[in-house]
């Protein structure tokens, strides 16, 4: 599934072409992604300007100039191609997706430039709301998510209190949105190789220098990652079709068997299963 980096850099994308413009025609190919849409979803759409497109956690919003906000998410294959008069452009050196089939074209997006934004999701896993712009906050969705990772709201003060006391291991906590928004399994084992902290031991045993150490590597992290474009996961791309190549920079993600990267560290990568996940680690300099 797409993590912040992704989702920021489709953001990114996205924002050049869509805010401050008036959408035209909406089209709703289908009555449901993940969950059925709103009844009113093409209606309200149609006319209404996209003021500013924002991220929160792992969520694209595209904020209107009428009482609600289109929320997006991604789930594991949701993709966004973009066609303007000019022609279709796909800047950076990337390794490029193949055209997407026509028949997962679910949703149309057409804006008073002539720019035609259109979302695929061969799965259907994404999904689209509106939600009202004045109790955004107080919406399930949104409520309970923690601060952001790359915000000054985030820092080793806050994991501090989050971690003490807990016997969960650091990836399991930093996985919970409720505790820091918009961290994946990708990001959250890079971080901790970085900064040298075990994925399994209990959260609240890990020593403080450790600590102060990881709220800095995971935002380096993601700020390389969104940078390079996000990572080159298989289904995702970029808004333009191209895919990311953060993935070739990886220290410890889907390296398993090969040296670990960190300096005077002669370990190597090993992978466990982790709640259902693959958690890439070393042994090493990660003990």
């Amino acid at each position: 599934m797409p993590e912040l980096p992704e989702v920021e850099t489709v953001r990114g994308g996205l924002a050049p072409v869509l805010e401050g413009q008036r959408l035209v025609r909406v089209e709703a190919r289908r009555p449901d992604l993940r969950f059925p849409l709103p009844p009113n979803f093409v209606q309200f759409l149609t006319g209404a300007t996209i003021v500013r497109l924002e991220r929160r956690a792992k969520y694209l919003l595209a904020r209107l100039d009428r009482e609600d906000t289109l929320v997006m998410h991604l789930g594991m294959s949701g993709r966004f191609e973009i066609a303007r008069p000019e022609g279709q452009t796909r800047p950076g050196q990337f390794h490029y997706a193949p055209d997407p089939d026509p028949k997962h074209a679910h949703i149309v997006f057409e804006t008073e430039a002539g720019t035609r934004v259109t979302y695929y999701d061969p799965r259907r896993f994404g999904y689209m709301a509106l939600v009202n712009t004045a109790t955004f906050d107080l919406h399930p969705w949104f409520a309970g998510l923690g601060p952001e990772p790359l915000s000054e709201a985030f820092d080793a003060a806050r994991l501090k209190v989050a971690f003490a006391g807990r016997k969960q291991g650091p990836k399991t906590l930093l996985l919970d949105q409720r505790i820091v928004a918009g961290l994946g399994n990708i990001y959250v084992c890079e971080a901790l190789n970085r900064a040298r902290i075990s994925p399994f031991k209990p959260a609240g045993k890990i020593s403080g220098p450790r600590l102060a150490k990881l709220v800095p590597e995971i935002k380096a992290v993601l700020t390389e990652a969104i940078e390079a474009g996000g990572s080159t996961l298989r289904d995702f791309a970029q808004t333009d079709g191209a895919l990311g190549y953060f993935q070739h920079r990886f220290r410890t993600y889907d390296r398993e068997g090969q040296p670990c990267r960190n300096d005077g560290c002669k370990g190597v990568i090993d992978r466990k299963v982790q709640a259902g996940r693959s958690t890439f680690y070393c042994p090493v300099c990660q003990a």
